[in-house]
């Protein structure tokens, strides 16, 4: 059986401001290194045998934070990179209504398709999987990019919930198909919320 764990990147500035990032390349706040340590410490004995990450600074630092405490190399793949946004990267939702007005979703703005990211991140996906079958690979990438790929690698799951930074999806594949252990999650996070 092979495994992946999909994990959005640590928050941004950006982030916090709604604005969209897109292919911007968004460093993380502080903030965003603190949820990527949380993560690291949580997974410190789970065992994982190889790191994809988006090429993407928010996604890399996030993953490269894990790989050092677990002693696996960070490999890139820009596959694994966020939506194109088109002209709406760097703007928040105010922005485009004072620029385009309020149907500026309808307007051709340069925007990558659910369909284009939806077939990127599957065939990104199973290639890694396949590269390394039976084996536990974790992959960080980004909100959009996870949440559309899941809705085609595992239809049969509720996947509406929005992801939250650093969160933890695992999938597992036999010869047949995906499923879904653990949709999501952010224990690290409220755990240390916990213990504030």
């Amino acid at each position: 059986m092979t495994w992946i764990g999909l994990i959005r990147h640590g928050v941004t500035d950006w982030n916090y401001e709604h604005r969209a990032q897109g292919q911007t390349d968004i460093p993380l706040n502080d903030e965003g290194r603190r949820q990527a340590e949380l993560l690291s410490r949580r997974m410190e004995n789970e065992d994982w045998d190889y790191i994809y990450s988006s090429d993407l600074s928010r996604a890399l630092e996030t993953a490269e934070i894990i790989g050092s405490l677990k002693n696996i190399e960070v490999r890139t793949d820009q596959r694994l990179r966020e939506m194109n946004c088109g002209l709406i990267e760097g703007t928040t939702e105010q922005d485009r209504v004072n620029k385009w007005g309020y149907g500026w979703s309808k307007l051709d703005l340069g925007i990558e398709s659910n369909d284009e990211i939806m077939t990127r991140g599957m065939k990104c996906i199973m290639d890694i999987s396949e590269r390394h079958p039976g084996k536990k690979i974790l992959i960080v990438s980004h909100g959009a990019l996870i949440g559309l790929t899941l809705k085609k690698l595992i239809p049969h799951i509720d996947t509406q919930e929005q992801l939250h930074n650093t969160s933890v999806t695992i999938l597992n594949k036999d010869q047949f198909r995906w499923d879904c252990e653990r949709y999501n999650c952010i224990t690290h996070i409220e755990n240390a919320k916990h213990n504030e």
